[in-house]
């Protein structure tokens, strides 16, 4: 298309006062395009470009060795929260790739995000500038780019196949008691220093403790977790909940999901697993895979345990299992209903170890890290049945005392919060609607270039291939969030049907499972300590149609 600004206009748009960020990337696929592709030469480039131009650099964000398929890269977030407080008005890349190779993403920040921001975006080496009218080939850039990073992806995963099946390490990081072949870094051999740590793990677990006790016992011995022994030695600058919150102490807490995989990992009998995760591409790990569809490879490097300890720990990790499913009162009648209203995690069921011992709930943040992490939140079990009984009689018989105030307060709770659901989902498909109508427009330009012969067959079909397949997705959403938004008001018309429905538990004698999630949406535990040490106890039930029951008071 034809350049459309006069002489006047683009010397006033040149002479406007530029804040630049210059953006950089460089991810493990790019080390094929060698040094013209670097960090370094990106940045001297586009630093000599702005010196030419006499603008005022704000700010340099590079992300080396992070993919353009998401927006998950430090120095980018960086940017976007400098272009949100004002500090950017200008942002710069070597090439489109460079800013992403998404093209859904990348086209929202080119249409949508850097002109609602007043950002002026130039891929220098593409000749794209959203403040001229030279930015038509910008979409088929981006699919061309997510087409080259696909491509990419496929030839990396083949490789890593390949190497899998010759019993090859491909991960980044050693596991915890290994570290990489200084010779070859598809080898591992012991870590002196963690691998102690490793066999005491195993130790206990042959004996039949579980991961709380091992990881308690960790936190005592003062072990630091591995988070911790990885950013120590310059392999990662990453931390872990517990550390942001305690850097002291926070450092010895060991993840449960860490531990059990540790357990169930044949790395440590010196066997090499592979392939242990459904993958797919620009959404990446989706699910892991049975342990018969790994590939193993079995002594490949020294072990750490024997074969024999490996396989009674297996065996351990299922009988402890099996007596999770079948023990006494595992099968919790309000199991996936009750949380703590302080860490959001679940209340677990357990007794209290006494002569005559206490069935409660209690906190599962406080019974894995103790009170420094939350506090208890015990409620006993009895006590909660009586709560939760007592509310739905009370319930059910104000519905058959005065109906149409029960349904008048199940309308008028359920509208309000339909409202403020509705208002965001509103947004969301103004947006789809508005991307679908980009790519009416997209593919009808598609088929003009093809007919002009600006596109080969190949990258037409291509092209409007992945085209036709957003706007189907889009259309997918839009249809999944008009059923949601049915259901939302079907609801509240429905509001007689449930007043009618709690009727029959006027004089209800017993809770069971099904009586219990057909009725209640979750139960909430609350727990404050005052200042004389004494725990308050409140309960929040709320009913599937969002109808809250007034607090309950508990004496602690």
């Amino acid at each position: 298309m034809k350049n459309t600004m006069n002489y006047d206009s683009y010397q006033k748009l040149m002479n406007k006062n530029y804040r630049v960020a210059i953006y950089c990337r460089l991810s493990k696929d790019d080390d094929l395009k060698g040094e013209s592709a670097s960090i370094a030469n990106q940045k001297a480039l586009l630093e000599q470009y702005c010196e030419k131009q006499g603008w005022e650099i704000a700010g340099i964000y590079q992300d080396d060795g992070f993919t353009g398929l998401n927006q998950e890269r430090p120095d980018f977030q960086k940017m976007l929260a400098a272009i949100e407080h004002g500090i950017v008005n200008l942002v710069i890349t070597k090439d489109l790739s460079r800013l992403g190779r998404n093209y859904l993403e990348t086209g929202h920040m080119i249409e949508d995000y850097f002109p609602r921001h007043g950002v002026r975006y130039i891929a220098l080496n593409d000749g794209i500038d959203t403040e001229r009218d030279n930015n038509d080939i910008a979409p088929f850039k981006n699919i061309l780019n997510e087409m080259y990073s696909k491509d990419i992806s496929k030839k990396v995963h083949a490789s890593y196949y390949l190497k899998a099946t010759k019993g090859k390490f491909t991960g980044c990081i050693a596991p915890f008691g290994y570290m990489k072949d200084p010779t070859d870094k598809n080898h591992l051999l012991i870590d002196d220093e963690t691998a102690p740590y490793v066999r005491m793990i195993f130790e206990l677990a042959e004996q039949g403790r579980g991961v709380n006790y091992i990881a308690h016992r960790l936190e005592e011995n003062k072990v630091p977790c591995p988070t911790w022994w990885n950013r120590n030695r310059g392999f990662r600058n990453i931390y872990t909940k517990w550390e942001k919150t305690d850097p002291e102490c926070g450092k010895y807490v060991w993840d449960f999901s860490v531990l059990k995989d540790m357990l169930r990992n044949p790395v440590y009998y010196g066997a090499i697993a592979s392939q242990r995760f459904n993958y797919k591409f620009k959404i990446g790990t989706m699910s892991e895979k049975s342990p018969d569809e790994w590939i193993l490879v079995e002594n490949c490097h020294e072990p750490i345990v024997s074969k024999e300890v490996f396989d009674a720990v297996q065996k351990q990790v299922s009988k402890r299992k099996m007596q999770r499913l079948q023990g006494d009162g595992n099968y919790s009648i309000f199991a996936g209903l009750i949380k703590c209203g302080e860490c959001g995690k679940t209340l677990t069921v357990r007794y209290t170890n006494a002569k005559n011992p206490i069935k409660i709930y209690a906190c599962k943040t406080y019974n894995a890290h103790g009170k420094h992490r939350c506090t208890q939140h015990r409620i006993e079990y009895d006590a909660l049945y009586k709560q939760v009984l007592k509310e739905i009689r009370s319930c059910a018989r104000k519905a058959l005392k005065n109906e149409d105030e029960i349904i008048e307060r199940i309308t008028s709770s359920k509208a309000k919060e339909y409202a403020t659901k509705k208002k965001v989902t509103q947004e969301i498909l103004t947006k789809h609607e508005e991307r679908i109508k980009e790519l009416d427009k997209l593919i009808i330009q598609l088929y003009a270039d093809r007919v002009a012969g600006k596109l080969s067959e190949d990258n037409f079909n291509s092209i409007l291939s992945n085209a036709q397949k957003e706007q189907e997705e889009l259309k997918t959403r839009i249809r999944s969030s008009q059923k949601t938004t049915e259901i939302e008001e079907e609801k509240i018309k429905n509001a007689k049907q449930w007043a009618e429905t709690i009727k029959q538990y006027a004089d209800i004698k017993e809770l069971d499972s099904a009586t219990l999630h057909k009725l209640i949406d979750r139960i909430i535990v609350h727990e404050k300590i005052d200042d004389e040490g004494v725990r308050n106890i409140t309960t929040e039930i709320h009913f599937n149609i969002c109808m809250a029951a007034p607090k309950l008071e508990q004496p602690a």
